[in-house]
This record gives structure tokens, C-alpha cells and sequence, in this order.
């Protein structure tokens, strides 16, 4: 996560509150109340639209004190998500609470004497604005009017807008809603990084090899390698700039430009940076990818999946690939967009917003963001 000088202000505080919050010691003390809510599945919503709305609802659990705990999630309604964690969050990420706890909400909603003295409350209890433009948590204060400016839009910093404090709010609670993968995400991630970056690394560690070294692998490992060197992340090449290029039909809800666009911003960031030449590059059209191609002196790593080809509506498109392939590809292509050093983006897409509330709660903070746009409702 980083030290508080890398995060937006009180983010190691608030990730203790808000686990704190959703671990009561005693789920089944009488005082303890419940939100149930299944993940949106309006048609057309993406992953986007439905984390910013769970951000909604963990809003209102904390003002109103009590326990959210997620139900159906149709993105893991696949059968690559096994056993009880099938149509769970928990297939992709760590519960947002404890087992004791889901089992004592769920034993509230069949009892009528628990929605009588409103112990348990459900998504449906809720306007749409109440959810989506509801009150932000006040509980620690107003720390969005100290944040550092980091976001360039156009040239300039951006110092202050109409909703710093939903930006602060809904970078934590993504954060806390994606603070630990789980096995089948770091599968993913395994498989991703092993693609894009394997046989670079493979060739490196052959470079270096000698038989002295591969006595000293069959030896017992030291305790520093055990202890404090097996928590280092997986490599990844250094530096890596992230850039999602978001089209298509996005085009309703903000301004949308072209790939040279985000490129510009990429030499920009080379310029302070001269040793920078990678970039994970996130995208659904297929002709961005092959654009991609033209820059001489960048190396551009993505993942292999069908794109786009043509002007198709999203849903559509992730019709075409299954769930299980739109709902995993994504997700991949947003972790490696958190780790890595830079990010460009579109903030007026709902899905560069919660990346860059990620990467400002991850340590990541004084990296900067470069946009192409600004959120429509700034």
C-alpha cells in the first residue's frame, strides 16, 4: 500500500476502519445490522459501472452502520469459478466480510421480525441516487480537500473539482473491495505476466546463471530468502506505463480521441523519464492494437483476446467473447494497470476513474495521471 505520503490522505487509517467495520467481533450480537445486495446487472452496466455502484452501497452501510455483505455477482457465474465461490465476488477477490457474518445476514432475510426493526436492509431498499450520488462517508473528516494534485488534463494540474469527495471515497472503497486476489485471480495474473514478460525473464536469469549459482539453489535457502524476499511482487520490466484507450460506443458519455492522443501524453512521460519504452497497452479495438504497431522505439505488451473491429456497442462485444473471457480479461488488464509505474487514461470513463482510485490508495499517488478527458460531471 505504501506510506501516507504515496496515498490519498488517511488511506491506511480508513482501510482499518472499514475492515474493522465489516468484521464485527460477534455477527450474531442483536445489535449488528445488515445491507444485502447483489452486484447491478442492468444490461449495458460493465465492471466499471458495477464497482462504482457496490462503492455506492458500502457508502450507506458505513453511514448507516452496518455490515454490507455482496450476493449474486453474474460476472462469476461462469464455471471457471468453482464450488461456493460460483456467482461470488469471493471467485475473484477476498469477501468484503466474514462467513459468520453472510451466514447471519441470510438467516435475517427470511425472518420478518429482522425487517420489521429494519435490521436488515437490502439494494432494493434504496434509490438509484441514493446509490450512485449519495451522501459520502463523513466519518474521517473532509481529507479530499488536502489531496495533492496529480491529475494533468490538457496541460494542467488539476486543482479542485465539483466531486473531490467521491473521488476520494469510491478510490477507498474500491480499495478495500480488491485488497486481496484470490487464487483464481492470481492465476490470471500468473498466466498474464508469464505471456506478456516470461521469456524476457527467462533470459535473463539464464544470462546470469552460472554453476555456482545452481549449487547454491540446491542448498537450503537462507532466511532472508525465505522471510523477506519471497514477499516481493513478481517481476515485472521497469519502467511500464499503463495506458487504457477506451472508444467505441463510450462516445455517449464523454469526449473521445484518438490513439496519438494517448501517445502524446506517453512522450511526454518519456521525457522526464528517457529510460521509459514499455507500455501494457488496455484496449478493445483492434485497430488501436494494430496502430500500435507504427511507434518505432516502444514496446507495447497486451492481452490476447479478440477485439473489436468496427463500431459495436460493449455489450455486444462482450456477448461475443462469454462471461468468463469479459469478465477475466478486464480484470487482468486493470491489476497490471495498478502495479504498474504510469497510467493514461480517459477519467471521463468510469473504469480509469476506479484505476486511478487503485493506484492513489496503492502507493502510487505521486506517479501522476495523465487524461485524455475529465469526468463528465466535474
Amino acid at each position: 500500500m505504501g506510506s501516507d505520503e504515496e496515498n490519498y490522505p488517511l488511506t491506511r487509517k480508513v482501510q482499518r476502519d472499514l475492515w474493522l467495520h465489516q468484521h464485527p467481533v460477534d455477527c450474531n450480537d442483536p445489535s449488528v445490522k445488515f445491507l444485502v445486495a447483489d452486484w447491478e446487472r442492468l444490461p449495458g452496466f460493465g465492471i466499471g459501472a458495477q464497482l462504482a455502484g457496490m462503492c455506492g452501497l458500502l457508502a450507506i452501510a458505513i453511514n448507516e452502520k452496518r455490515v454490507l455483505v455482496t450476493d449474486y455477482y453474474n460476472r462469476a457465474d461462469h464455471d471457471g469459478c468453482k464450488g461456493s465461490s460460483r456467482s461470488r465476488w469471493s471467485c475473484y477477490f477476498i469477501p468484503e466480510t466474514s462467513l459468520e457474518c453472510r451466514k447471519r445476514a441470510f438467516e435475517l432475510k427470511d425472518n420478518k421480525a429482522a425487517w420489521g426493526k429494519g435490521i436488515i436492509t437490502v439494494k432494493e431498499n434504496y434509490t438509484s441516487k441514493e446509490i450512485w450520488a449519495g451522501h459520502v462517508p463523513r466519518a474521517w473528516g473532509n481529507p479530499w480537500s488536502i489531496m495533492q494534485p496529480t491529475t494533468e488534463i490538457n496541460g494542467s494540474l488539476l486543482l479542485h473539482h465539483r466531486k473531490m469527495d467521491r473521488r476520494w471515497w469510491r478510490a477507498q472503497a474500491v480499495r478495500y473491495l480488491m485488497r486481496f486476489l484470490s487464487e483464481y485471480t492470481c492465476n490470471l495474473m500468473n498466466i498474464a505476466r508469464h505471456t506478456a514478460f516470461g521469456w524476457e525473464a527467462a533470459k535473463m536469469v539464464l544470462a546470469s546463471s552460472s554453476q555456482t549459482l545452481f549449487e547454491a539453489e540446491q542448498e537450503s535457502k537462507l532466511d532472508i530468502e525465505r522471510f523477506v524476499w519471497s514477499n516481493h511482487k513478481p517481476w515485472l520490466p521497469r519502467p511500464l506505463l499503463s495506458m487504457h484507450v477506451r472508444m467505441g460506443d463510450k462516445a455517449c458519455e464523454m469526449k473521445v480521441v484518438g490513439f496519438d492522443d494517448y501517445m502524446k501524453l506517453a512522450v511526454k512521460v518519456r521525457r522526464r523519464f528517457p529510460h521509459l519504452n514499455r507500455v501494457w497497452l488496455s484496449t478493445e479495438m483492434q485497430d488501436v492494437v494494430d496502430r500500435s504497431k507504427s511507434y518505432e522505439g516502444w514496446r507495447f505488451h497486451y492481452t490476447n483476446v479478440t477485439r473489436q473491429a468496427g463500431n459495436i456497442r460493449m455489450a455486444t462485444y462482450e456477448a461475443s467473447l462469454g462471461r468468463e473471457t469479459s469478465t477475466n480479461y478486464p480484470l487482468v488488464n486493470f491489476l497490471m494497470a495498478t502495479e504498474a509505474d504510469f497510467f493514461i487514461g480517459a477519467l471521463g470513463s468510469t473504469w480509469c476513474f476506479l484505476i486511478d482510485g487503485m493506484r492513489n490508495t496503492g502507493g502510487k499517488v505521486m506517479s501522476g495521471y495523465l487524461s485524455v478527458n475529465k469526468d463528465r460531471f466535474w
